[in-house]
């Protein structure tokens, strides 16, 4: 199989190539969740000067409870996962990769362009000889899980040569505490990634972070330098952490939206293929053709060229989204009620 190409977002793409579609664009493509945490106020100091260390290793080990980590030893804070993506590589310096299935380009890219070379898997135990192994769990974008400890064996045995495991949970915080392999994290071999922006809507923030060994978290923290992330961020991302409750409501207002959206694609002729909590993954014989579609009506989703079949749809949380989408699904054009003054 392939890796997926390209990644979701990028607006100045879709209106490049549908320059009279209405705006505001409704971006369904990202697939982060649509509730942004409401954070208030913060202190001017979040922006006026550089966050000190004490602050960083705060934030890291509120992300190791809310993680179930270990300590925040165990916790390096980094700009987005992207970053953390994009260092790897020149850390672990592995030459075998092997990325399980058809998913998240961007791992295979990053990879690839350090001159590695990079084998996508169909089966888990093809991963256990490579260097490092590369599983996004649950995979973007069909959501397919593989369980925690089938996880943990596999990091064991990577280990034994040396190798490493890295496992992407960018979309795992809505799923069952079990699904993550943090809480059986082996002592070596493994190295988990951690969506902030994506689960509490805020990816404009640009934070995440890498769960490991402490002596691989030194080298992570090593490799980005002094404030890898900004106050603002830190601030944020604390009080975000310790509003459990926040969370849990938002985990049930997305189940309420999720069947809303099965019931609008299912409207329109798609046959469900997968997703997660955040997203859905559909197939339609003409997908390409509703691509335009939806396109033409502002409306930007995740296609995939070598599935030419499949659209993946994040979440929606308005009303009026939601008329937009089914209206656009009909060949209509949206009034102004309909189209939403901001595109969460």
């Amino acid at each position: 199989m392939l890796a997926a190409e390209g990644h979701g977002g990028n607006l100045d793409e879709a209106r490049r190539r549908f320059p009279q579609a209405p705006e505001p664009w409704l971006d369904l493509s990202a697939a982060a969740s649509p509730y942004a945490y409401p954070f208030g106020e913060l202190s001017p100091e979040a922006f006026a000067r550089l966050p000190e260390e004490t602050e960083l290793r705060r934030l890291e080990a509120a992300a190791a409870e809310f993680y179930g980590a270990a300590d925040a030893a165990w916790v390096a804070a980094a700009p987005g996962t992207q970053a953390l993506i994009q260092w790897l590589p020149q850390i672990l310096r592995a030459r075998r990769v092997g990325i399980l299935d058809f998913t998240f380009s961007e791992h295979a890219r990053a990879w690839r362009n350090v001159g590695a070379n990079v084998r996508i898997c169909e089966k888990l135990d093809e991963l256990a000889d490579m260097e490092v192994a590369v599983v996004v769990n649950p995979n973007n974008p069909d959501g397919r899980l593989v369980p925690a400890e089938a996880l943990a064996d596999l990091a064991k045995r990577v280990a034994r040569h040396g190798g490493f495991l890295v496992v992407d949970e960018a979309f795992t915080d809505f799923l069952a505490r079990e699904v993550s392999l943090i809480p059986v994290l082996p002592a070596e071999g493994a190295i988990v990634l951690r969506s902030f922006g994506k689960t509490f809507g805020l990816a404009g923030l640009r934070l995440g972070f890498a769960v490991a060994a402490p002596e691989v978290c030194t080298k992570l923290r090593a490799a980005l330098g002094p404030w890898p992330v900004s106050g603002a961020a830190i601030a944020i991302g604390r009080k975000a952490f310790a509003d459990r409750a926040w969370l849990a409501a938002i985990r049930v207002r997305l189940a309420t939206d999720a069947v809303e959206l099965d019931a609008i694609v299912a409207k329109a002729g798609f046959t469900p293929v997968g997703g997660t909590p955040l997203f859905r993954l559909v197939e339609h014989p003409e997908a390409a053709a509703m691509f335009d579609r939806l396109g033409r009506a502002g409306i930007w989703v995740r296609r995939f060229a070598k599935r030419p079949e499949w659209l993946r749809f994040s979440l929606l949380s308005e009303t009026g989204a939601l008329r937009r989408l089914a209206a656009a699904f009909r060949g209509e054009a949206a009034t102004l009620f309909d189209i939403p003054n901001e595109i969460g």
